[in-house]
């Protein structure tokens, strides 16, 4: 079995450090089948290297991908990350591979699905809760709010069951979901939080908040990996 991590370039140089590798040892991935790539792997990475596929937080989704123009300067994007991710996306659900989204991940899917974002939740909607835990003190790793399950047949449901504390540390977010998603947890102020394939899909799930960050403190978060690494493995064998 093999697990590619979609990353940014800064993430990838932290190697064994990264909390996204750390978090897929955790639940008794080997290091040999993990590989950080990035935008800079374009030329040689391809889907059927892999038998999932995580894509991580980082730098925010171009505007242009979701049919506007950057209006707020606190967006900083990556449009060659952009442009790698949508296609490894694209590859890896051509071959029916499980995915998960982290953050960055779960908008970058959203707008691969012809969805859109809030360019900056406090500029364009006015969230009632801090989103950005880190600007109000917190460490990465404590929760910070609620989340609450939309849908308990969703593999996420199966897995939080109702309602969830989770950390928070994006300043964007789902606006209009993409064709083919389901939202599957929303925050207590109404912003979605997670989303998984409308479709009859092995496994496609996303999520906005950081799991990575709290997979040793809590056994929810734990089993989100442990759910995405249990299907790579059924696809590794059937190879």
């Amino acid at each position: 079995m093999r697990i590619g991590v979609s990353v940014a370039e800064k993430e990838k140089a932290a190697g064994a450090e990264s909390p996204y590798y750390k978090a897929l040892l955790a639940v008794g991935v080997q290091p040999g089948e993990i590989e950080l790539v990035s935008a800079a792997d374009s030329r040689r990475v391809r889907a059927d290297d892999y038998d999932g596929v995580l894509f991580a937080g980082g730098e925010d989704v171009d505007p242009v991908f979701y049919g506007e123009e950057k209006r707020h300067e606190s967006v900083h994007d990556n449009q060659a990350r952009d442009e790698f991710e949508f296609a490894l996306l694209e590859d890896a659900m051509a071959r029916r591979a499980p995915i998960l989204g982290i953050c960055r991940g779960v908008q970058m899917i959203n707008v691969k699905f012809g969805g859109t974002l809030y360019q900056d939740m406090k500029e364009d909607a006015g969230p009632e809760t801090e989103h950005r835990q880190t600007d109000v003190g917190k460490t990465r790793q404590e929760p910070s709010h609620s989340i609450l399950v939309t849908d308990a047949d969703s593999s996420l449901g199966t897995i939080l069951h109702g309602t969830c504390r989770v950390n928070s540390l994006h300043h964007q977010a789902v606006k209009r979901l993409g064709r083919g998603l389901k939202v599957t947890a929303r925050s207590e102020d109404g912003f979605v939080e997670a989303v998984e394939s409308a479709a009859d899909y092995p496994f496609l799930m996303a999520v906005q908040w950081h799991p990575e960050e709290m997979v040793n403190g809590s056994a929810e978060q734990r089993e989100i990996f442990t759910r995405f690494v249990a299907k790579c493995r059924e696809g590794g064998r059937r190879i």
